[in-house]
């Protein structure tokens, strides 16, 4: 499934070139005309992209809540996505030989910049294509289609049904559009390391399994296809004939898209060994680059990332034995980690009412945290936010927790999501700074805010920047802090224990993919120092196989926050704002690391000169 980050999209119309303009008029511009003329000119292009790329994507569509082509699935072909890479590089191109970044106002000339890179970037990227995982177990579309279909695809009336069964039908095609990308990659050599398959077709059995494909239960998407078509006010013969329609679908399209793709995943384990890194793949050194490149949005080497990890953290440490000494804990850090893995205070119960229960205390959270906002945002989003668990067809493959954005047009809030599969996997020590990095201050303060921007193009509001994010989302967790949220030194620990969590992403990411550790060895280095139980810590280092560079993001993105906090506190003295300088961070939504810093250095250098 395409990652709704970035939309790119035809060809400028010469009526909008400034020249066509000059020649009409008998006056010359001066040239704040032509910085208007030019900027509007170049913001309309952006638009005229943007609705272009949304045009070749119906499931984007549906994302951004509209009603068009609900019908239709994305073309998944190798061709498709060739076809795409050469319009990005036409229309960077483009871009380059008609405007002039010096003839824009200030906006429109970050505007420019930022279409640059993210256009450099998807084709570096695409350059590296065949080596990227089409299926793996954290976000392959055997699993994000049903959910998707589930949480995506509204049903209130009678063509919306008939959308619904048309997209099932369409399934088929598509999830074989995949599996033609798999199988190419397979004879290339690209192979998923042996642990991965079983995940993947157990998560396809999820699917098809329960009725109508076999006896018990309903299956997930039958479930969910009764519960929305039940609901439509018309006769029931009706309903029961669409629903009939559906169930077709089920079986003539899904199950055999399914049961596909679990026999290829069957013959591609076969192949498969235990090498887990991706410098077993073609290019490795030059691909791995690019993804930290792509995640980072800086140029630091492997070897520099591993090495800030080992230095981040060493200095966390040293603040979590502060912590142990405040709870009079006798024993070395190691053995307090055993303790809080341990100890049954530090977990609800596995069952239905302690799901509850972390339910209900997540969303207190979240609540004392939207009572804080005034004293720390100039900006807040229109947009409100709900805490929902993971639902369970998707627990075994989904993420601890995670956030998905409102819809554009409102009809849909952001969503803090928990997976609650295993409470034990959900320590209550990490509660608050799980809820402050998914929820509020982080991701949906971000998000939420960039995609409500008024007057800049949507590439800009509704794209995003892995280390931009997850750096103010990491942020986040530690500005509750100053106001006195965390009273309770064990949950302070949990924000030290979030903390040293994704510092230590930095040396496990670079160590299996660059330095060859194995599995077990970041799975070690990891039991060894934080306190996250073995289940997590497992499931983590199984991501960051799969998805070489992402982890490395949000520890490099906390960073350069940070720095550029302190440096403005200190350049600015009692002229800081901690308001101010947060809408400087989320005022022109998300943002490479370097941008955002000569962003926070030009408030630093206006607020200086003002009295």
């Amino acid at each position: 499934m395409r990652h709704f980050t970035l939309l790119l999209t035809s060809a400028l119309s010469a009526g909008l070139l400034l020249s066509g303009c000059q020649a009409k008029s008998q006056k010359t511009p001066n040239k704040n005309e032509i910085i208007e003329t030019q900027s509007k000119a170049l913001n309309d292009w952006f638009e005229a992209r943007f609705q272009d790329e949304l045009a070749r994507s119906p499931m984007s569509q549906t994302y951004l809540g509209k009603k068009t082509n609900r019908d239709k699935l994305d073309d998944a072909s190798q061709l498709a996505l060739n076809e795409e890479a050469a319009l990005q590089e036409a229309w960077l191109i483009e871009m380059r030989k008609n405007f002039d970044i010096d003839r824009l106002d200030p906006q429109t000339a970050l505007s420019y910049r930022l279409y640059e890179f993210a256009a450099e970037d998807a084709l570096a990227s695409h350059k590296f294509a065949n080596n990227e995982y089409v299926f793996q177990h954290m976000s392959g579309p055997h699993a994000q289609l049903p959910a998707f279909m589930i949480n995506y695809q509204t049903v209130e009336t009678v063509e919306d049904a008939q959308n619904y069964i048309a997209r099932l039908n369409a399934i088929k095609t598509y999830m074989g559009q995949h599996a033609e990308r798999a199988e190419t990659q397979f004879e290339a050599g690209v192979i998923l390391p042996k642990f991965v398959y079983p995940k993947i077709s157990n998560a396809c059995r999820n699917v098809i399994t329960g009725m109508p494909f076999t006896k018990g239960e309903d299956s997930p998407l039958y479930a969910d296809i009764k519960a929305k078509f039940s609901k439509l006010d018309i006769e029931d013969d009706k309903k029961s004939a669409l629903i009939d329609e559906a169930k077709a679908a089920l079986l003539g399209s899904v199950q055999p898209a399914y049961l596909n793709l679990i026999n290829m995943f069957a013959r591609h384990q076969e192949a498969a060994t235990q090498d887990d890194g991706i410098w077993k793949l073609p290019n490795a050194e030059d691909y791995y680059a690019a993804r930290l490149k792509h995640y980072t949005t800086t140029d630091l080497s492997a070897d520099e990332i591993h090495d800030i990890g080992l230095k981040e953290v060493a200095r966390i440490q040293d603040e979590m034995r502060e912590i142990m000494k405040q709870v009079k804990f006798e024993g070395s850090l190691k053995e307090f980690f055993n303790f809080l893995r341990t100890d049954p205070q530090f977990t609800l119960p596995n069952t239905d009412k302690g799901r509850e229960s972390y339910m209900k205390e997540a969303t207190a959270i979240i609540d004392e945290m939207k009572s804080q906002l005034d004293g720390l945002f100039i900006t807040k989003p229109k947009a409100d936010m709900v805490v929902k668990r993971v639902e369970p067809f998707r627990e075994d493959t989904a993420f601890g927790a995670f956030y998905n954005r409102p819809a554009a047009d409102g009809s849909r809030p952001g969503t803090y999501y928990v997976n609650l599969r295993d409470v034990k996997e959900q320590p209550i020590y990490l509660m608050q700074a799980l809820a402050y990095h998914e929820g509020i201050p982080g991701h949906h303060m971000q998000i939420a805010i960039g995609m409500e921007l008024e007057g800049l193009p949507k590439f800009r509001t509704l794209g995003g920047h892995t280390s931009y994010i997850e750096g103010w989302a990491l942020y986040s967790e530690s500005v509750p802090k100053e106001l006195g949220l965390y009273t309770d030194p064990y949950k302070d620990f949990g924000r030290l224990s979030m903390e040293i969590f994704r510092a230590a992403r930095l040396v496990v990411d670079t160590g299996i993919h660059a330095k060859k550790w194995t599995r077990e060895q970041a799975v070690q280095y990891y039991l060894d120092n934080i306190p996250n139980p073995e289940g997590d810590v497992r499931a983590e280092i199984d991501r960051y196989i799969v998805w070489p560079g992402q982890a490395t993001a949000y520890k490099i993105g906390m960073i350069k926050i940070q720095e550029l906090r302190k440096s403005a506190e200190q350049r600015l003295g009692e002229k800081f704002d901690i308001r101010e300088f947060h809408d400087v961070v989320l005022a022109n939504g998300s943002v490479p690391l370097k941008v955002l810093e000569e962003l926070v250095d030009n408030w630093v250098k206006s607020k200086s000169k003002s009295k």
